[in-house]
């Protein structure tokens, strides 16, 4: 049976909340002085915002097939990534078949390869590819997990991220991960603030529950060793994206250098099959964690994950809602996920993407029925009451 052709490809730009999930209102736990590259610059500590981690908001990508089903996804990129949708990748989806992913991704990426390679433009072209799928799930009236090969089991586990491993705990979630709130600029104090923290929240959770440390690569080698070293008396299960992404040779020596049965985690700001090979090869770390609403897609993260189980590694996507819980039911190698606690305090289980999304669905008692991801494509509709701008248009 032939499907429609693509007959229409959009770009929206969103702000507030959802894909773009640190444009968050003041007094957010995801924006509490949180240790981050640019912590070695005390104008720049208390808040990531005030050095403009919220400044792209969300890109919503449309693609109306011709019969006018719509598939859409949201992820990072904003206006800079609108543009690179309408202006250049439009050209290698209009009168195609969806069916034709494959193609369809290569000529996207290596049209930009010479502006591209990560970043924004694989944002773009992940918003794109997601839209695809999404497209492709209601045309044939499937769920994305059934196009990628079915269940591999019933229902997936998740932990939680935010700054309250002790509610998560309550919540029923596997685990917690912290943001890590001081790096080295803020020497020996701030090196005890961390431990004392992590001391704190294993006292609160009891032993029976992982505790995890996102440090938003903010740390170099040596910080990260210390800080690991110290840690391993509190249960630490792994420190996570402790150095800048670029440093594959940091990341091998961090490895070799955490105690024995720590975990180091990366690849959130990791993109395509090219950057999580160096990952690989090197041995620079015990889990990937590719996000992929940015390394590229699903059609890319098919190839990253075949390459990570390959290489023995477990694959857990950094946390983008129905995009990685489609991906991840599907995977022996991605045996949980991660949930973001969106919720200011956090307190609650709210949805991940919310305003944005409707019919997100979110954890029960830390876990999610396969079957919750029945509907067609990822399962989602667009919220069309939040205001949308199209800045361009071909």
């Amino acid at each position: 049976m032939s499907l429609p052709k693509i007959k229409h490809v959009r770009a929206f730009v969103v702000r507030g909340g959802g894909a773009d999930y640190h444009d968050q209102g003041a007094g957010h736990w995801i924006d509490d002085h949180i240790a981050t590259p640019m912590s070695r610059y005390p104008e720049y500590r208390q808040s990531r915002q005030s050095f403009g981690i919220n400044v792209l908001g969300t890109l919503v990508v449309e693609i109306e097939a011709e019969d006018g089903t719509i598939g859409f996804a949201v992820t990072t990129g904003g206006e800079p990534a609108a543009f690179i949708v309408e202006k250049h990748l439009a050209r290698f989806l209009e009168g195609r078949s969806p069916t034709e992913y494959e193609k369809i991704w290569d000529q996207m990426y290596f049209s930009t390869q010479y502006y591209g390679r990560k970043g924004i433009v694989v944002n773009a072209i992940s918003g794109v590819d997601l839209a695809l799928w999404d497209l492709l799930g209601k045309l044939r009236q499937e769920p994305v997990y059934h196009l990628l090969g079915g269940a591999v089991r019933d229902e997936l586990q998740f932990y939680a991220t935010g700054a309250r491993p002790d509610i998560a705990k309550e919540l029923g979630f596997i685990g917690g991960k912290m943001p890590l709130h001081h790096g080295p600029a803020e020497g020996v104090e701030g090196m005890k603030k961390n431990i004392a923290m992590i001391a704190d929240m294993r006292a609160k959770c009891g032993d029976d529950f992982w505790l995890m440390l996102d440090c938003w690569m903010a740390l170099d080698v040596d910080y990260a060793t210390r800080l690991a070293i110290a840690a391993h008396e509190h249960g630490l299960k792994w420190i996570e994206e402790a150095i800048s992404p670029d440093d594959y040779w940091g990341y091998a020596e961090l490895k070799r250098n955490v105690p024995k049965g720590m975990l180091v985690t990366t690849g959130e700001h990791e993109a395509t099959r090219w950057g999580f090979r160096m990952l690989l090869e090197m041995d620079c770390c015990d889990i990937i964690q590719p996000d992929v609403g940015w390394c590229g897609g699903v059609t890319e993260l098919l190839k990253i994950s075949a390459l990570a189980d390959a290489h023995g590694k477990m694959v857990v996507p950094h946390g983008s809602s129905v995009y990685s819980y489609h991906f991840v039911i599907t995977r022996h190698n991605s045996p949980f996920a991660e949930f973001l606690m969106m919720h200011p305090g956090p307190t609650e289980v709210v949805p991940m993407f919310h305003p944005q999304l409707i019919g997100e669905p979110v954890p029960q008692n830390g876990r999610l029925k396969a079957s919750a991801l029945d509907a067609p494509g990822f399962g989602v509709e667009l919220n069309r009451d939040i205001p949308m701008h199209r800045p361009y248009t071909h």
